[in-house]
């Protein structure tokens, strides 16, 4: 629960630094304002009848209840909106790994720009989560809806069927090309047409070179050159925010699952383990406009919060703590206020402290108890310390301990915690990276 909330932190500190503030919606909705909205997600919603005889679901993702709430309040709002949101959400999945029926996401959106900007700010900041907790081996795929409807069209795949096509592309990294080929004519697409789709959405290289290419061959489809020229745009200003090129990758098999998505997508993922996405978003243009009959313009970015979390356990790139606590204060009847007096000055230096409430048992016990809870340093209460005005601070793990005035307690707890922060175990990282 500790790396839990220290991962939530590190990424409410990310959404803040970037001028996010937060917003929270209800875990319920009507269900006329989930779906339509899911795709294949929505077979996973998790809905009932509530006490009024309506129907309800738990929400699915936090996207959809913030369209709401644009939708309801878009003139009220200062435009760009942006805001971040962290909570769980419910889908009815087959628990396994990667795989939750309640998770949480960490999510960052911009309401009310259509710029690319925008965009390319939210892949900046899961380069910036990801390299901030240590991630070895990570990459973020981007693509562009417009650009996969493009291909649709210049393969020769009948509308009607396209959102189908586009799902079974998105499995290429999972299933193969001959997978997704079998897919593909076993939906009713020809086998001339599957094969146009694969050529393109294999297309492989540098993303400049790509999106050139594709240019050349869709010349005359002005929605795919305008969907380019957007890419062009991401591709070009993402160095500026400091991400290494190397991690922003053009694939144009990227689609997302749900439907709402119009625009530019992306996706971080891991090369090892094999836990799927750890983060992606994207642009939804229409999703606001289909609950206001206004278009609002909208983008964002979600960080799965339990896969990271299963990324950082495995390869051990960040100190897990036991416990919140950096010092306990140990103390017999005789020393309980000079003891509390202590715990409160250390609380008060921001330090934070566990007084003990073993205070009826020995110096040993308690000590005995702290070190069990991970606490590194003891401030112990004796009665000879006492007598004297002096306290003992200890270090658990060492047993080394000073002798110090009372008035002293805080410096020589500051002191004797000095040390690097934990953020990142660097050794970890290079060890995987070998």
């Amino acid at each position: 629960m500790l790396l839990r909330q220290r991962i939530i932190g590190d990424f409410r500190s990310l959404f803040e630094r970037h001028g996010y503030e937060p917003l929270d919606t209800p875990a319920i909705e009507y269900i006329d304002t989930l779906t339509g909205k899911a795709g294949e997600n929505e077979k996973l919603m998790y809905r009932f009848m509530d006490a009024g005889e309506r129907e309800v679901g738990l929400r699915y993702d936090l996207t959809v209840p913030l369209a709401r709430v644009a939708a309801m309040h878009q003139n009220d709002l200062p435009m760009p909106f942006k805001r971040y949101h962290i909570a769980p959400v419910w889908r009815a999945e087959k628990p396994q790994r990667g795989r939750f029926r309640e998770f949480w996401q960490c999510d960052a959106d911009v309401v009310g720009s259509a710029s690319s900007l925008a965009d390319t700010e939210h892949i900046a900041m899961a380069v910036e989560a990801m390299v901030g907790l240590g991630l070895p081996g990570f990459r973020v795929r981007v693509n562009h809806r417009a650009v996969l409807e493009g291909i649709a069209r210049h393969a020769g795949v009948p509308a009607d069927r396209a959102v189908g096509v586009y799902r079974s592309i998105d499995k290429l990294d999972k299933v193969g090309r001959d997978g997704v080929h079998g897919s593909l004519v076993e939906s009713g697409i020809d086998e001339g047409a599957a094969g146009r789709v694969l050529d393109l959405t294999s297309l492989d290289g540098a993303p400049d070179h790509v999106l050139a290419t594709l240019r050349g061959r869709m010349a005359g489809d002005e929605a795919v050159l305008v969907a380019l020229g957007h890419l062009e745009e991401i591709f070009s200003a993402v160095g500026a925010f400091g991400v290494p090129v190397a991690r922003v990758t053009l694939d144009l098999s990227l689609a997302r699952g749900l439907d709402y998505y119009t625009g530019a997508v992306f996706e971080a993922v891991v090369e090892r383990p094999r836990v799927g996405s750890i983060a992606g978003g994207g642009r939804y243009d229409g999703l606001i406009g289909s609950m206001s009959g206004q278009a609002v313009p909208a983008t964002g970015i979600s960080l799965g919060l339990e896969r990271i979390i299963e990324v950082v356990r495995e390869f051990e790139l960040v100190t897990v703590p036991t416990t919140t606590a950096l010092t306990f204060v140990a103390h017999v009847p005789a020393t309980r206020s000079a003891a509390i007096e202590a715990a409160t000055a250390l609380r008060a230096a921001t330090i934070p402290t566990d007084l003990s409430l073993l205070g009826h048992r020995g110096i040993g016990d308690q000590l005995k108890y702290a070190s069990r809870k991970g606490i590194p340093l003891g401030v112990i209460f004796g009665k000879d310390e006492s007598d004297a005005g002096e306290a003992l601070v200890r270090d658990l793990a060492t047993s080394e301990q000073r002798r110090v005035p009372l008035d002293g307690v805080v410096d020589a707890v500051r002191d004797m915690l000095g040390r690097d922060d934990g953020r990142v175990d660097v050794a970890a990282v290079a060890a995987f990276a070998e």
